[in-house]
């Protein structure tokens, strides 16, 4: 069922620590990956922000001299370097070169399940509470904005959708694509951490991913 009107409301002025609890609940499982499959971590914050009386997430826009992913909607992350110690490392050391975002603002609440990627990444998203407002400072090669989208309008279902897409390795795959929000559309593996996320909030969910 649909969390309706009462319970994306309820969705986006979540306690905090109930937030951590259903993290925990899913748990970190990923998906089984055969042996000969040889892939890349990464990981990505999934950043969480108290505004305006409800929970917003924030995006960053990509830019078009990027090497990968130019102009696409995404959150801040990246490949794990050999120094990391565990995917909270990589996601804030990648927020902190991407758009500026100390380490000592941010507070971890939990992980979801790994996902992989068509480029062959494993990518662990890992979601945390930010401070806000904030005064990002943007690396001018990767990212050309930060914006926010409310949680309540994310978790509507008529905002997004699952279409059929046929990838690079000419394989068919099903791709999650939201309405435009502020400009910007978000699809694709950020679309689908973003609904995985929801998922873990709402017991009843409309979709399954």
């Amino acid at each position: 069922m649909p969390p309706g009107a009462n319970g994306t409301l309820a969705l986006a002025r979540m306690p905090e620590e109930e937030i951590v609890r259903r993290l925990r609940l899913v748990g970190q499982r990923g998906p089984q990956i055969p042996p000969e499959i040889i892939l890349r971590p990464a990981a990505v914050l999934v950043p969480l922000l108290w505004y305006e009386d409800q929970w917003h997430l924030l995006f960053t826009r990509r830019t078009e001299t990027v090497q990968s992913h130019k102009g696409q909607v995404s959150f801040p992350g990246g490949a794990v370097d050999p120094g990391d110690r565990s995917p909270e490392e990589t996601a804030l050391r990648e927020a902190y070169e991407e758009i500026g975002l100390l380490a000592q603002d941010v507070k971890v609440l939990g992980r979801l399940p790994d996902l992989v990627t068509i480029s062959s990444y494993l990518v662990t998203p890992v979601v945390a509470r930010i401070r806000w407002p904030y005064a990002f400072t943007l690396s001018p090669a990767e990212v050309s904005r930060v914006f926010t989208v409310p949680l309540a309008w994310l978790a509507d279902p008529a905002h997004w959708e699952e279409r059929m897409r046929i990838n690079r390795l000419g394989q068919e795959e099903q791709v999650i694509y939201y309405q435009t929000y502020d400009g910007e559309v978000l699809w694709g593996i950020t679309g689908r951490i973003t609904v995985r996320f929801l998922q873990a909030l709402i017991e009843d969910s409309p979709k399954a991913v």
